[in-house]
């Protein structure tokens, strides 16, 4: 359940269960951690920022002119739109943390925005809404990257062409394996996202190996890689950080959390 603004903000304020150790240097930063669907938590952005979560992925509609937080506009609550469960709390955090989220060593958090509705429509919205937070999220202007605390990554609907055409850009494009990427750049498109459902058969081995194949692709590219619908299974997990993959999503950021806290990190990253 979204969470009005007045309990979020008591969340990274006030709340005795926000480790107060989140706004010093002391969480331990989780490399490939990607929180899925982050509004459905319990407590969203929170409870993954204080679990040192590298990323964290949000629905957006756009209705009436707003950009609200929620998985179809069906979903919509009056009170959650992207600035106030997101955006304006992340402000906070970066004021807070001294113009950073996690520290001034670790890379930007990464927000991806998973677009529901029209692509074009919606991402107009976007741009402009990021444009008034243009402090604290990375900017691209005439190709150059100017880095911020906060990455912007947008999925699902993808205005491609528009991202592309904007300069000051203010987020990133995810993209798919059968994208054309060969006008893409890193820096446009950072990230490539696939279903691990169409990775090939039901059979373990067959889709581990696809998924290799596209880890290795990617990384050749200097892109980062995400699969999404992946089991809730450590055995999967164990596979994913054997093979390199960069963000490895989950529905349940404290199994997550644990899990990589307790694996060996012999890759170096996702651990730190």
């Amino acid at each position: 359940m979204l969470l009005p603004l007045a309990t979020l903000f008591g969340c990274l304020h006030a709340d005795p269960r926000v480790r107060s150790d989140f706004f010093t240097d002391q969480v331990g930063y989780l490399a490939t951690a990607h929180s899925h669907n982050n509004y459905d938590q319990r407590r969203p952005l929170a409870d993954a920022l204080e679990r040192g979560f590298a990323s964290i992925e949000v629905d957006i509609v756009l209705t009436e002119g707003e950009l609200y937080v929620a998985h179809g506009i069906e979903d919509v609550e009056d009170d959650a739109t992207l600035q106030v469960l997101y955006l304006d709390p992340l402000r906070e955090v970066v004021r807070r943390k001294g113009a950073t989220v996690y520290g001034p060593s670790r890379p930007p958090l990464q927000l991806l925005i998973d677009v529901k509705t029209d692509a074009d429509s919606t991402y107009a919205v976007l741009h402009d809404v990021l444009s008034g937070y243009a402090d604290m999220l990375t900017v691209w202007v005439d190709g150059e990257e100017q880095r911020g605390p906060v990455s912007v990554v947008i999925s699902g609907n993808r205005a491609v062409e528009r991202v592309q055409g904007h300069s000051p850009r203010y987020a990133a494009i995810d993209g798919r394996v059968l994208d054309d990427r060969s006008t893409m750049t890193a820096q446009t498109m950072p990230l490539v996202s696939e279903d691990w459902e169409r990775l090939g058969p039901p059979v373990p081995e067959a889709r581990l190996a696809s998924a290799r194949r596209v880890v290795e692709q990617m990384h050749a590219e200097g892109r980062k890689v995400r699969f999404w619908a992946t089991p809730e299974d450590e055995g999967v997990w164990d596979a994913l950080v054997a093979m390199g993959v960069d963000y490895i999503g989950t529905d349940d950021v404290a199994r997550l959390e644990r899990f990589l806290r307790n694996h060996s990190g012999a890759d170096g990253r996702s651990v730190d």
